[in-house]
Formats: structure tokens, sequence, C-alpha cells
């Protein structure tokens, strides 16, 4: 071989091994990507049941049930973001903060029911916080305008009820 053809391979091998290992990284990346999705979304497209995805939205008012299964708590509640519901079952103790009319998300895989089961429940820290992708969803789903002063505030979605949130979901044109 001459020198020319030794070098050719060389380069070959280096980008070959450039490429698996850079396929490698992206592959364990994706594993671990973890997307937030609106009520909203949920109904209308469902991600993958093996994907973990966050959840965030408001407390429904009134949908909040607490029991025992044995020693562990047991949370079923209802998410929304203004347009749909989403039912979430979490097993465990619940932040402190967590109240109805809240923001919250709930990080966990959809079921084929669409229901939510949730490994983690987070809660917002004071009355003025609300977490980014909960009022990137509020705008999207326009619920709520930047321009018009600051997101609705928690005393706005108390008022809202289960059947108000199934009413909205039910009077939602299915979009394809």
């Amino acid at each position: 071989m001459t020198r020319k053809t030794r070098r050719l391979w060389l380069v070959i091998a280096c980008l070959a091994c450039l490429g698996t290992a850079a396929a490698l990284i992206l592959r364990a990346f994706s594993s671990d990507i973890v997307f937030f999705v609106t009520p909203s979304q949920v109904m209308a497209s469902p991600p993958p049941k093996d994907r973990t995805v966050k959840l965030g939205g408001m407390v429904v008012a009134g949908s909040v049930h607490r029991e025992r299964r044995g020693e562990t708590p047991v949370a079923t509640f209802n998410v929304t973001d203004g347009q749909a519901a989403v039912t979430v079952h979490y097993e465990g103790i619940l932040p402190d903060l967590f109240r109805e009319g809240q923001s919250v998300v709930a990080i966990g895989t959809v079921q084929p029911s669409h229901d939510f089961a949730a490994t983690e429940v987070l809660a917002k820290h004071d009355e003025t916080y609300m977490p980014k992708e909960v009022a990137e969803a509020l705008k999207k789903a326009g619920k709520w305008d930047p321009r018009f002063g600051p997101p609705p505030s928690a005393d706005s979605w108390n008022k809202m009820t289960v059947q108000d949130a199934r009413k909205n979901t039910a009077t939602q044109p299915a979009t394809n």
C-alpha cells in the first residue's frame, strides 16, 4: 500500500469511529428527553405509552380525591389548560403546596385511557410563581395574553369545576 492509500484508510476509520460515537451519544440522550405536554395535546394526540412526559396545567377545583391503599396515599385529580382536562393518578405524598386551582407539573406516562400515571408531582412555591411551561400553554390555548397583564390568578381557576372543564372539552371541535 502506498502512503496515500494508508492515509485514506486512516481517515475513513476515524470518520467511522466518530460517526458511531455520535450515534451512540444521540441515542442515549433521546431516551432521557422529557417533553412538556398540555391536557389538550394529550387529548388530541397522546404520546406513546412508554414515553415519559411532563403534564402541566392547573388543578381543577373539586377534582382532588385522596385515599389510602395500605400504607400508600393515592391521589386522583384533574389537570386542565382551559380547553381540556386530564385525570392524573399519583401514588405517594403530594407536595405541601399542592392545592386546587394552583398550577402543577406532573411527570409520568399517558395511559391508553388518556389518564395520566404520575411518578412525580411538582407544585408552585408561592402565589406569584407559575411554571414557564404552564404559562406558555395558557398563552397557546388563548387563556392568557401577556400584553394584558399577568397570568390568570389561582382564584379564577378555583371557580372552574370538573364539569366546566369537561364541558369545554366536549364543545371543542376535533382537530386533525
